[in-house]
């Protein structure tokens, strides 16, 4: 049984950070899906593609996966360097702006 073991990364739709500490254990589909030809909608008798794990960290993770016996490939994280301004939401606001507040 083979997994991968990867930190999330940020969702397109949201600036926020929320669900990217953690870890997480994911089983690879051993078949590939099918299409029902009546409906067409996609089914698999792969249940373990169905199941994802949370860790606090890579080697807990990576216990885990050894402890039960599955080969586990780990993706590691692109680093982004953070978004701090030197003043933060409230320079928006300020009585003291330098420059022209236009939109």
């Amino acid at each position: 049984m083979a997994a991968r073991i990867y930190r999330p990364a940020k969702t397109a739709m949201s600036s926020g950070m929320a669900r990217t500490k953690s870890w997480v254990l994911e089983y690879t589909p051993d078949t590939g899906r099918k299409v029902d030809p009546l409906m067409g909608w996609t089914s698999s008798d792969d249940t373990q593609a169905q199941v994802r794990l949370r860790f606090d960290t890579k080697e807990a993770a990576l216990d885990y996966a050894r402890d039960h016996g599955i080969d586990a490939v780990v993706t590691e994280p692109k680093r982004r360097k953070p978004n701090i301004r030197a003043r933060g939401y409230g320079e928006n606001f300020a009585t003291d702006r330098r420059g022209a507040w236009t939109h």
